[in-house]
């Protein structure tokens, strides 16, 4: 059976979305595709509020934060780590054979800007990771706090995954002095999985250039050099760079203001919703994510009994907790194209589901 997803990634895609996907294949070093490439920059310029370029990539965030590390990384990096996602980025700067310090906080937590400042005045460290939203827990720490504090060590390159805020809320890149700015279009891009869209600053560019062991595939040098002349490194995924070019008419059509207001609202519903049944919301409600609502289990609620009836009976999926979380918390998302009306009809499926859900014994 068909059902629609509202975990938190990847989401649902729209008709029109999956018709752009649809159009005739061009070449990839073709002036048809340079009229496709060019034509996206300024609005993802708009969105990034950058004035540097935004590269296109055929992989996952992964692989551009992967990537990232391989390129501006010489001498030490810091991982913020205060969920699934932010933790794995010291395990993949390890494997590397990079040099990395881990500032823990636990999850749920925001990560906190006094003690980045605290770790960074240690010295030794060349470059800094943050997730902006930890899908996991839910969480969005203070990013313009964060990068304040990071404007104060000038040889600290920064790299931000915004994979599930991006177009959530405004995120403004070169006013931020944020170095790497990284996301990927099966979160509120609402696009397939497959694409990811990056913008990277003139000195996280010098720095690359330092670098003898950045490898080939996620060359800062080698997007930046086929930039200018309107292609990508290697063959990129053409139908989504449709799809996102299709998206990117969506967000103008509906105006990026509204685009924010939208998902606050929605984000808000969800969550008086489930104060309303006593629920309570994992992190501390400040920091939770405007993206996506992650909730304690604090009801003791059957997920995948849960998950079964709404899947079954309406078509609908929810998230039933990620990692070490699984079962302890549910997630919600309100990302992408969800509108008043398609998250009404999710709570009303919530509520018929609850109703014929046990609850786990205690």
């Amino acid at each position: 059976m068909s059902y629609k997803l509202f975990i938190p990634g990847p989401i649902a895609v729209s008709d029109k979305t999956l018709r752009a996907m649809a159009q005739p294949m061009v070449g990839h070093r073709s002036t048809d595709f340079v009229a496709l490439y060019q034509s996206i920059q300024p609005g993802l310029q708009a969105l990034f509020y950058t004035k540097d370029p935004v590269y296109l990539s055929t992989s996952s965030a992964w692989g551009v934060m992967e990537g990232s590390l391989r390129n501006v990384v010489a001498k030490k990096v810091l991982c913020c780590m205060n969920g699934a996602f932010s933790d794995k980025w010291l395990d993949v700067a390890q494997r590397l054979g990079k040099s990395a310090g881990a500032l823990k906080f636990e999850w749920g937590q925001p990560v906190d800007p006094a003690a980045v400042r605290a770790e960074l005045s240690q010295g030794g460290y060349d470059a800094i990771t943050l997730i902006h939203n930890e899908t996991s827990t839910g969480t969005m720490s203070d990013l313009a706090a964060i990068m304040q504090v990071v404007r104060e060590f000038p040889d600290v390159i920064s790299i931000v995954d915004t994979v599930s805020s991006f177009s959530v809320l405004p995120i403004k890149k070169d006013e931020l002095g944020i170095d790497v700015l990284l996301t990927g279009s099966q979160k509120a891009l609402a696009l397939p999985p497959g694409l990811a869209i990056f913008s990277v600053s003139a000195r996280a560019r010098q720095r690359a250039a330092t670098l003898s062991d950045r490898g080939y595939y996620f060359d800062f040098l080698e997007f930046q050099k086929n930039h200018e002349n309107g292609m990508t490194p290697s063959t990129p995924v053409i139908p989504l760079i449709y799809a996102l070019k299709s998206k990117l008419e969506d967000i103008a059509a509906e105006g990026v203001e509204n685009r924010y207001n939208r998902h606050a609202r929605l984000n808000r519903t969800v969550r008086d919703w489930a104060f309303a049944k006593g629920f309570k919301l994992f992190p501390d409600e400040a920091y939770g994510s405007l993206a996506l609502n992650c909730f304690a289990n604090n009801l003791n609620i059957d997920l995948p009994a849960l998950n079964k009836v709404l899947k079954s009976k309406h078509g609908l999926v929810i998230d039933g907790g990620y990692g070490k979380l699984k079962g302890k918390t549910f997630r919600i998302s309100n990302m992408g194209d969800e509108t008043d009306e398609t998250i009404a009809e999710l709570l009303k499926a919530l509520d018929s589901a609850l109703a014929e859900t046990p609850k786990l014994a205690s």
